[in-house]
């Protein structure tokens, strides 16, 4: 075999750690560990949720030998050129693991590489590319038949992570501990950009608050997104920061810092419910200790799904226009300065109107298998379901294996490097 170029195109922290690492720890594996037989490269495209520090994490993984940083993105795929003016092999691969999917068959045809998409919810530009790895047979659904041949059923790449967490940690399995742990954590996922934590942080506390209130030994905790800092998240929880405090009951708090440096920081509120503020990323070892998370709607729901954490999904209606992540022109639309705001109360409305399932298990069991809250929440009301769910495990547990059951299974990266290596050898 000749010597070959892997390209990978992704972009966010939570695609750096959860599909590229696996990924390239398989391709090495099932490939060739020397690299002037094998080279893998990253190339990284610009995206909303980039911390800055994705370039530092991939070139850290012993499996890559070269990586190309967001910011000199456009240039390469406009003229072809890397920052350093990277030699390209004759034979290689271009292998989509985040972005958009349209840039695998840009960079594809302009290297004259094979190409493959994983493709977690969808699948697009499959009469141009050459092979798709999904993660379930949903996906399909939306491809016409003649395509088929083009695809293959893969797993979940999440689920590989969780199974190197729960292998390396001494816990069980969540799925078999729910009933048997005493020491019960709820997670509180109140999301990351601006007018999501607006109304997810308030809403949080007050439900924290009158859970505590329920059971006083109750734990929270919070999984900080790698986009935000705790002083930019703390600020939600401060009235003269955020207007929405007094619609999603009126409960503040205040950031502290632990007496012992190996402690988590935490939010305080007034009765003392402190809720710890987790910076580890991805903070799954973190996560499986929850009896059940509290969530908004996004790409975290399907990371809770994999990990089998029962979870009530939140979308208050009290700032119609907090939401503005949809694909296509509603995004765009949702998006535009000036105009967005009114565009996303009103695709927001008609969506809310539409009620369709918005949590991503639901989605792909096609029914509520998770609950989801729409409309004016009431964080008292929140608190009597979580506290009603915890006194009745099995319904944690019943809520869990369902959860699994409709996850894609684990193996997902090593089926992933055979289908590299059955492209490469055509």
């Amino acid at each position: 075999m000749s010597p070959l170029d892997i390209v990978i195109l992704t972009n966010g922290p939570g695609e750096i750690v959860t599909w590229v690492r696996p990924v390239v720890k398989a391709l090495r594996q099932k490939l060739d560990t020397d690299t002037s037989q094998v080279r893998i490269s990253v190339i990284l495209s610009p995206c909303p949720h980039s911390t800055g520090k994705e370039a530092a994490i991939a070139i850290s993984y012993s499996e890559i030998d070269r990586v190309q940083s967001a910011q000199n993105f456009l240039p390469f795929l406009l003229w072809g050129k890397t920052a350093d003016l990277w030699h390209w092999r004759k034979q290689g691969i271009v292998i989509f693991l985040g972005g958009d999917q349209f840039y695998t068959l840009v960079v594809g045809k302009r290297l004259g590489y094979q190409t493959l998409v994983y493709g977690e919810w969808d699948a697009r530009w499959y009469r141009y590319l050459d092979a798709f790895a999904v993660m379930n047979s949903n996906v399909l659904q939306k491809v016409p038949s003649r395509y088929h041949h083009k695809f293959t059923v893969v797993g979940d790449l999440i689920a590989d992570i969780v199974l190197e967490v729960e292998t390396n940690s001494p816990a069980k399995s969540h799925s078999i501990t729910i009933a048997e742990n005493s020491r019960q954590v709820i997670g509180l996922l109140p999301g990351s950009k601006p007018a999501k934590l607006m109304q997810g942080i308030p809403l949080c506390l007050a439900i924290a608050e009158k859970l505590q209130h329920l059971k006083p030994e109750l734990q929270f905790m919070i999984p900080v997104a790698p986009t935000i800092n705790i002083n930019s998240l703390a600020s939600y929880a401060q009235p003269e920061n955020n207007s929405l405090i007094s619609q999603l009951g009126g409960v503040t708090g205040k950031l502290m810092k632990a007496s012992n440096p190996e402690e988590d920081p935490y939010i305080i509120t007034p009765q003392g419910t402190k809720i710890a503020l987790i910076t580890q990323f991805p903070a799954y070892q973190h996560l499986l200790s929850c009896q059940l998370c509290v969530t908004t709607v996004g790409a975290n729901t399907a990371e809770l799904g994999s990990l089998g954490i029962p979870m009530i999904v939140l979308l208050p209606t009290q700032q119609l226009d907090a939401m503005r992540s949809w694909d296509g022109i509603p995004g765009i639309l949702a998006n535009l300065p000036f105009l967005g705001t009114s565009f996303a109360k009103l695709i927001n409305t008609l969506v809310i109107r539409q009620k369709r399932l918005f949590a991503w298990p639901n989605i792909w069991a096609k029914q509520e298998i998770v609950p989801e809250l729409i409309g004016q929440l009431n964080p008292q009301d929140i608190a009597i379901m979580i506290n009603n769910y915890l006194n009745h495990p099995e319904k944690l547990q019943c809520m869990s294996n369902h959860l699994i059951s409709v996850r894609g299974k684990h193996g997902a990266a090593e089926k992933i490097a055979s289908i590299v290596k059955q492209q490469l050898s055509t």
